[in-house]
């Protein structure tokens, strides 16, 4: 259970969301840019559930983690999308105490499921490509489930852990966080009080949940690898390299901001920098994945053509 700090009278109410540039020439061109991009990653994984919810050929393990990618990406976009935007014009930047605590918590989940529910992927890759008459076997219902529960449950475990760290600090001083979300470590800058204990747990689960999925994905593709470099033909290697494309591209951009954005050193770090690589993984991030998996995938392409023509025949 979160316990909260004694020092209620110390509680600070609120924060204020500098947000993402204080240029006030560059507050309407950025509003109308992620205005279309939140827009685009909302009808892209809405429209990729749906299309795996209604396509009985789409369910399968692969396509069941997706729908759960979508599911992650819609809500993760939607954590942070609403208040930037609103931010671009508010008078008032001020987001209260337990909505930015609440908004914490939420990216934390999101980002740490994604994490693993994209190492599960690499996995299934794996599977599919090195072990193909046995994918049936070992790819079950039961496994993908379990998979799933276990990347959501990794997800809540990483950010209860943090935010009831965070609601045990006492904030009495500067309010202001320069960054246009509530980010963990901005917060504990804000702290009145030691927070040793939360930078440590910061970095030891940081670190223990990165060793371990990169661990997986590396020796994944390394084994697809090898298995790709014994085929004789080059259309057999294309083909077998095709399978996990989409998934490469995905994990390459994903993991790519967010080592952009927390693995630097410090003499080298900078907000603005950092305020623009998380644009990557918070909002970018939830839109080009349906786009990566809908160009480059024949199946999904396939099933956005039979929805198109069934339309079609009733108009």
């Amino acid at each position: 259970m979160c316990q909260m700090d004694g020092r209620n009278e110390s509680r600070m109410t609120q924060f204020i969301l500098l947000g993402l540039t204080d240029g006030t020439e560059l507050q309407v061109p950025l509003f109308f840019i992620f205005s279309v991009i939140y827009t685009i990653a909302v009808l892209g994984n809405l429209g990729m559930i749906v299309l795996i919810w209604t396509h009985l050929q789409l369910h399968t393990p692969m396509y069941f983690f997706l729908g759960n990618l979508s599911v992650i990406d819609l809500c993760s976009a939607t954590v942070f999308a609403p208040r930037m935007l609103g931010n671009f014009f508010a008078q008032s930047k001020a987001i209260s105490y337990s909505a930015c605590l609440s908004q914490t918590f939420f990216f934390v989940v999101f980002i740490t499921t994604e994490v693993f529910l994209l190492t599960a992927m690499a996995y299934d890759c794996y599977v599919a490509i090195c072990s193909p008459l046995l994918y049936s076997t070992v790819m079950t219902k039961r496994v993908c489930m379990q998979l799933v529960v276990g990347s959501y449950m990794g997800g809540l475990l990483n950010s209860l852990t943090h935010t009831c760290g965070l609601l045990g600090l006492p904030f009495c001083g500067p309010n202001v966080i320069n960054h246009y979300f509530c980010d963990i470590p901005p917060l504990l800058q804000l702290a009145c009080s030691d927070t040793h204990r939360n930078e440590t747990l910061l970095l030891a689960f940081s670190a223990v949940i990165a060793l371990f999925t990169l661990f997986v994905i590396t020796a994944s593709y390394m084994l697809i690898l090898s298995v790709i470099l014994k085929i004789q033909s080059d259309d057999g290697r294309k083909k077998t390299f095709h399978t996990c494309a989409s998934h490469l591209t995905a994990i390459t951009i994903f993991f790519g901001s967010l080592a952009f954005s927390y693995i630097q050193p410090s003499s080298s770090y900078s907000i603005e920098q950092e305020k623009v690589s998380a644009v990557f993984y918070t909002l970018l991030v939830p839109m080009l994945n349906p786009l990566i998996y809908s160009l480059r995938n024949k199946e999904v392409r396939s099933s956005f053509r039979r929805t198109f023509r069934v339309r079609e025949l009733f108009h």
